[in-house]
């Protein structure tokens, strides 16, 4: 079975994909790439290569995704089985959001973490329903776990990010475009522009999820998955 490479968003880690892991894990070969070391996606890209299985299927959310777009951009053609984009964007950053972040990397920087997390980040994640706490709770673990070096670097890859459209243009490999349908970060117009960019790619809209939808809404992101992966 290709093995599955998973990357996470910013200042999550595997705990991300907790429930995907746990359901997929017997079936298929899993690996879990962080996106930390470095302050550009290429650099975070090539470390994903280096690291990865000669062949093997992405899925990325979010920052994971905007990483798998780059990845993808680096690959030579045989490398990169089936790729799955979560929650994501494939434009470079927009200058009011480049310029918010210097504010916040300088307030990481002052013990801040927690609070830039709480106030300016976190509402903007979930929609509403059961699960909201228990997720909001565990992404603000991953994140204190992670810390304010890796919040800096992940903030600078993406204010310099690349604009990825005619990347995806490119791919020719089963495709999943995935998203909650109350992301209010990455919103619908943005999946609809990467669904029409990648040819033949499959468009799913998860119900009663945010910007979250691997924990907002497990068992419908690993139905989706699993038709993805073809292993059902």
């Amino acid at each position: 079975m290709t093995p599955l490479v998973l990357l996470p968003g910013m200042m999550c880690d595997a705990r991300l994909y907790g429930p995907q892991i746990a359901a997929l894990s017997g079936r298929v070969p899993i690996h879990l790439a962080p996106v930390t070391a470095f302050d550009t996606v290429q650099d975070l890209a090539g470390q994903v290569l280096r690291d990865a299985p000669p062949r093997f299927a992405l899925a990325g959310l979010s920052m994971g995704g905007i990483v798998a777009m780059e990845v993808v951009r680096q690959a030579p053609p045989d490398r990169i089985a089936r790729l799955a984009l979560l929650d994501t964007n494939p434009r470079a950053e927009r200058d009011d959001i480049r310029q918010a972040r210097d504010p916040q990397i300088a307030a990481v920087r002052a013990g801040g973490l927690h609070t830039i997390m709480r106030d300016e980040l976190k509402p903007n994640y979930l929609a509403d329903g059961p699960l909201r706490q228990e997720v909001l709770d565990m992404c603000m673990t991953m994140a204190l776990d992670l810390g304010p070096d890796v919040f800096e670097r992940q903030s600078r890859a993406l204010q310099h990010r690349p604009d990825q459209r005619d990347t995806l243009a490119s791919v020719n490999v089963p495709t999943l475009i995935l998203m909650g349908r109350q992301d209010r970060l990455c919103p619908v117009e943005r999946h609809e522009l990467m669904h029409r960019l990648i040819a033949g790619s499959t468009f799913k809209i998860i119900e009663g999820a945010g910007h979250l939808p691997t924990l907002e809404q497990p068992e419908a992101v690993n139905a989706a998955f699993k038709t993805w992966l073809d292993i059902e």
